[in-house]
């Protein structure tokens, strides 16, 4: 699983996609928070908070992140390499495994450098450093799991095409309806207030609950739940084109 992990680091940096989609993340996120006017401006904010960026990051990631593992199996498909890598002493298990961390470390690289902008807002504040440390900590967890959630769902849509375009597509329709489809339905009075309790099952109710600053062991089961099962649907997918 170590070398498919470093494999997929180093064709990240050995090419210019590493850099593009770290710039890209930034350079969306800089654009929004400190430039345009609007909502999500912090300057416009009138509170020293990193909430516009909590707000708008899992948009950016919606794109952002299938974009990124589209090509991880449906490259190996397209040339036909898939069946070489399982020649190779790992089982498919450490395959997935492997390229689903290569990833994702990718995307926690891309966070990295936004804790600069918690000092920005610290500097900025009236009080130097006065800023609720615990809501901040718990979104960026937050963040790091619904990196974690949308880079399994990529993985799993890059399984299931050859053609990299097609996956990139099906990774953004399923972050979307597993980030907002489930609770835009909840907000539908068609069936009676009952449908509220459908929210509980989209990842954009459990993302605010850690957000709040509280880690509570139903949203990081819900997430850890969420990853495995489509690294499974992954690896069960897989497995036709050894049948």
């Amino acid at each position: 699983m170590k070398a498919i992990l470093l494999k997929e680091i180093n064709s990240f940096f050995s090419s210019t996609i590493g850099y593009l989609v770290i710039g890209i993340f930034l350079l969306i996120n800089g654009l929004f928070l400190w430039v345009f006017q609007g909502d999500f401006n912090i300057l416009d904010f009138g509170f020293a908070s990193l909430t516009p960026f909590f707000q708008i990051a899992p948009w950016i990631f919606i794109f952002l992140i299938p974009a990124i593992t589209m090509r991880s199996f449906s490259e190996e498909i397209k040339q036909g390499t898939l069946e070489l890598l399982l020649t190779k002493p790992i089982t498919l298990n450490q395959l997935v495994s492997g390229k689903y961390l290569g990833t994702f470390l990718l995307v926690v690289l891309a966070l990295f450098p936004t804790l600069l902008y918690v000092f920005t807002i610290s500097e900025l504040g009236t009080t130097s450093g006065n800023f609720d440390n615990g809501a901040i900590i718990g979104s960026y967890i937050g963040l790091l799991f619904l990196g974690g959630v949308y880079t399994a769902i990529g993985i799993f849509c890059s399984t299931l095409s050859s053609n990299q375009i097609v996956a990139f597509i099906l990774g953004v329709i399923i972050c979307f309806l597993s980030f907002y489809g489930v609770e835009g339905l909840s907000n539908i009075d068609l069936f009676g207030s009952e449908i509220y309790a459908l929210e509980y099952l989209g990842i954009s109710y459990h993302y605010k609950s850690i957000s709040r600053g509280v880690i509570d062991t139903r949203d990081l089961i819900y997430f850890a739940s969420f990853i495995l099962l489509f690294l499974f649907l992954a690896k069960l997918n897989l497995k036709r084109y050894f049948s």
